[in-house]
């Protein structure tokens, strides 16, 4: 059989080898590890583009001293009109000045200022020790005018200071004899006792006065609701201080010296000294009217909020032992 030359012989297939990979399959191999592998420099560029648009602003940015956020933060409306910086806007607005000591609590006002002048209602340690200076002159002249007038008065005070022991001493007769029961054993003590009972006398007369220093001493230092209790003070001072020594004239000094004259004196003669009995006389006048002096003490405590009646019972034993020990 004879071949047609106008047609090409067929193509005669390779024989396939089943341990060698074909040219196809070669390629595809070649593909993949292609796409497995690194990035290419056009990959690597773009990765560089991303990195630089992420990275702080260069020396550029810096040197020029304008931060990337004020260029995107419009201005608000209050810059734009007063054309400051947004962090004075932020700033707290001043304090209200202190209100003055007089708009307080309506149950308390500031001490007067009018016994100080132009002191302004404060006062130095030294001004404290001129007021008080001053307080001292007034009572020392007071007692002196006082101790003047006494002194022409002298014998017949004492006369009135011996009517206690007169009745213990010569019971039943007259103030002249009763006097005439008083010794005295040196020169110079009748003239002291009068000085002594002019003295005393004086106090006593004295005594509003020598109160009204002592409040016009501690009166700047109130407030004004306080300075009202001024006149209670000084009338319920002066009676009771009155009120103390006539209680121990009348009361306590004729039996103080019947117990002690006639109960245990008994055995023996008496003969009392004028100057030894004035001496023990004032003590208790003035004592008991120093002691009539607690209730107005007491009540201007509580009324300053010192004390309270709770406080008093309750130190009331330990009170009472203090008196028995004084």
């Amino acid at each position: 059989m004879t071949e047609d030359p106008g047609k090409s012989p067929p193509a005669i297939p390779p024989e396939s080898d089943s341990d060698t990979p074909t040219s196809t399959e070669e390629e595809r191999k070649e593909e993949l590890t292609q796409d497995q592998s690194p990035p290419t420099s056009t990959e690597e560029e773009h990765e560089e583009e991303l990195a630089q648009d992420q990275s702080p602003p260069t020396s550029t940015e810096e040197e020029s001293g304008e931060e990337p956020t004020q260029d995107q933060s419009p201005p608000t409306s209050t810059e734009e009109e007063s054309g400051e910086e947004p962090t004075q806007d932020l700033t707290p607005p001043e304090s209200p000045p202190a209100p003055p000591p007089d708009l307080g609590a309506p149950g308390e006002e500031p001490p007067d200022e009018g016994m100080f002048g132009a002191l302004g209602g404060a006062m130095t340690f030294l001004e404290h020790l001129d007021e008080l200076r001053k307080r001292l002159l007034h009572s020392a002249a007071a007692v002196g005018i006082a101790f003047a007038i006494c002194w022409a008065f002298s014998e017949q005070i004492f006369r009135f200071l011996a009517v206690p022991i007169a009745d213990v001493v010569a019971p039943g007769q007259d103030i002249e004899a009763g006097m005439k029961e008083l010794i005295f054993v040196r020169p110079t003590e009748p003239f002291s006792i009068w000085i002594k009972v002019s003295f005393v006398a004086a106090i006593f007369l004295s005594a509003p006065y020598l109160l009204l220093q002592v409040w016009l001493f501690i009166a700047p230092g109130l407030y004004r609701k306080e300075k009202s209790y001024a006149i209670p003070f000084l009338v319920s001072s002066t009676l009771l201080f009155l009120v103390g020594g006539a209680f121990a004239y009348y009361v306590i000094l004729p039996t103080a010296l019947e117990f002690l004259i006639n109960e245990f004196g008994r055995p023996f003669r008496a003969m009392v000294s004028a100057i030894e009995y004035f001496n023990f006389e004032v003590i208790v006048l003035v004592g008991m009217g120093m002691i009539f002096q607690l209730p107005v003490l007491v009540a201007f405590l509580s009324l300053f909020g010192l004390i309270s009646p709770g406080f008093l019972w309750r130190n009331f034993r330990y009170a009472l032992l203090v008196i028995l020990i004084v």
